[in-house]
């Protein structure tokens, strides 16, 4: 089954909307962490952090290496990649009516100051 490109980036928009996501993402930046470790950096259980990181990973943003009872995870950015071009298309439609607002608020403030 091929997995549609809207599909992808709804898990990780939806991933990256919740803070605790956001900051197990920042923590696995800095470097890869096992769930144990990053469950001690969070305020909730260790239950709740794994509910996160399983969210995270079907984003494809953390990945998990088993080596026996150990669960090691990493941060990996490439989803984020496709999220940040889909956004940097609106953002050129954005900064184009942001100019063209201030074009006319110039426009008005210079009209003001000839009365």
């Amino acid at each position: 089954m091929v997995e549609s490109r809207a599909a992808r980036l709804d898990r990780v928009f939806g991933a990256v909307a919740d803070p605790t996501r956001r900051a197990i993402l920042a923590a696995l930046a800095r470097g890869g962490a096992t769930v144990g470790e990053l469950a001690d950096r969070f305020p909730i259980s260790l239950n709740g952090v794994s509910k996160h990181i399983r969210v995270l990973e079907r984003a494809g943003l953390v990945t998990r290496d088993i080596q026996g009872r150990e669960h090691r995870l990493a941060f990996d950015a490439r989803p984020l990649q496709d999220a940040a071009e889909w956004m940097d298309r609106y953002r050129v439609f954005w900064e184009a009516r942001l100019d063209a607002l201030e074009t006319l608020l110039e426009s008005r403030r210079r009209s003001r100051r000839r009365r």
